[in-house]
């Protein structure tokens, strides 16, 4: 649920001090559950991808995404490599693993097993936060509060009453933040470690897209074609994990770096804008299982706008958050974003691999157009910058690499398109960020 307690944790560290917050072996451990979870989302869509299937499969994702997000942010403003925290990773971890195991079922007999599982790990943060004055007057009371309790009360509910009582616990949780935004506004954020916990996060749901061209692959028989299928959607796959880990990852992280209120930076991009992009994702990998089966069966209407409308969503979130963090458009984002919702209606009849190879073009075609405008604009920025200091061999590699030192804060975004060339001003990469200039 949203995730910040109601003012800063006196036994945690220190956000601003030298050494940045790292991703704990416990917290990386409790991700696997959520790969487990994930899976079973993706399993749910798969077998009712219509317009109420993706709704009911929204309304489960959420509690999961939600579950995985409170303890994110609760390991990020606590000091968690301790055994008290630890073992209460693992106990929300447990309940999170009670939610994956319900989701199948979640309409059917297990519904109660969803929101008791969610309840439970609800419980379990808002006492490991106890000590945080006023923690029921926020996001975490919520929780307990009000979207658990409703979550149990719907599983015992017939289906569409059922539905409807999740879907507002689902929004009571996602407005939670937002109704609580002054009280929240003390919350001191670790800059480094939120963007890497939901860039792992991202890499989750990525991998059941892997899942979702290999599960369905290593169950057929592996023609040219088949193969052929496997290709051109890893490709898309590959290109998915581009967009955001060479042009968005870096500066995300460092919108919030430089963020007048990390609360709001956090809030908008990584509790909600990694939501939609998660989504997006998920959409992408159920509608690999749907093409890559039998590659020359036309899909229906369903699978094409899962796996067309899952990429136009990822697309187009980039739009939100390069406007959230910089206040500039994400204009070839956008403009491909519209040209693969487009194609729809025209996809629904062509065969699965000709529906997989215009979506991998369009992918490749837009990463490349904008590593050339980040290029250019790289080189735009040295020229006027001018010649800059000489390198010794203490200063590290170029800019290509990414892996010289950086200052806590950081000039600007890192490695790849997002990182700033020798001698440019530190506006260059804010300016080229997210998918290069606009």
């Amino acid at each position: 649920m949203g995730r910040e307690p109601a003012g800063p944790d006196p036994a945690g560290p220190d956000p601003s001090g030298p050494e940045e917050k790292r991703v704990t072996w416990a917290e990386l451990y409790f991700d696997l559950v959520f790969v487990f979870a994930i899976t079973q989302v993706s399993g749910l869509l798969h077998h009712h991808h219509d317009g109420a299937g993706l709704v009911r499969a929204l309304v489960v994702f959420v509690p999961v995404y939600w579950c995985w997000v409170g303890t994110t942010v609760q390991a990020n403003i606590r000091d968690v490599d301790n055994l008290r925290d630890r073992l209460g990773i693992l106990a929300v971890g447990l309940a999170g693993l009670f939610m994956a195991l319900a989701v199948p079922g979640a309409y059917g007999g297990r519904g109660v097993l969803l929101g008791a599982g969610y309840w439970l790990a609800r419980v379990v943060l808002l006492l490991l936060l106890v000590r945080v004055p006023g923690v029921w007057r926020g996001p975490y009371g919520v929780g307990v509060l009000v979207s658990g309790p409703l979550l149990v009360a719907g599983g015992l509910l017939p289906d569409g009453p059922r539905l409807a009582l999740w879907a507002v616990a689902a929004s009571c949780d996602l407005a939670a933040p937002l109704v609580f935004r002054r009280r929240l506004a003390k919350v001191a954020y670790h800059p480094a470690h939120m963007p890497e916990r939901f860039g792992l996060f991202l890499l989750v749901a990525l991998g059941e897209s892997i899942v979702g061209i290999g599960g369905t692959a290593a169950s057929v028989r592996l023609d040219a074609a088949e193969l052929a299928a496997v290709a051109v959607a890893f490709t898309i796959s590959a290109g998915l994990w581009w967009q955001y880990f060479v042009y968005a990852a870096d500066a995300m992280r460092h919108a919030v770096v430089i963020a007048d209120s990390r609360r709001d930076m956090v809030r908008r991009i990584f509790q909600y804008g990694h939501l939609a992009l998660v989504a997006g994702v998920i959409g992408v990998a159920v509608g690999f299982g749907e093409t890559v089966a039998d590659p020359w069966q036309a899909l229906g209407p369903g699978a094409v706008a899962l796996l067309y409308g899952g990429c136009g969503l990822y697309l187009l979130t980039f739009g939100y958050t390069r406007w959230m963090m910089f206040r500039q458009v994400a204009t070839t984002r956008i403009v491909a974003a519209g040209v693969v919702l487009v194609l729809v209606p025209a996809m629904v009849r062509l065969p699965a691999l000709v529906v997989l190879a215009t979506l991998a073009v369009l992918l490749v075609a837009l990463n490349v157009l904008e590593h050339r405008r980040v290029e250019r604009a790289a080189r735009d920025a040295t020229r006027q910058a001018g010649p800059g200091p000489a390198r010794g061999p203490e200063a590290g590699p170029g800019p290509e690499t990414g892996a010289g030192p950086r200052p806590e804060a950081g000039p600007g975004p890192g490695p790849g398109a997002d990182v700033a060339p020798a001698g440019a001003p530190a506006a260059a990469p804010v300016e080229r960020a997210v998918g290069g200039p606009v």
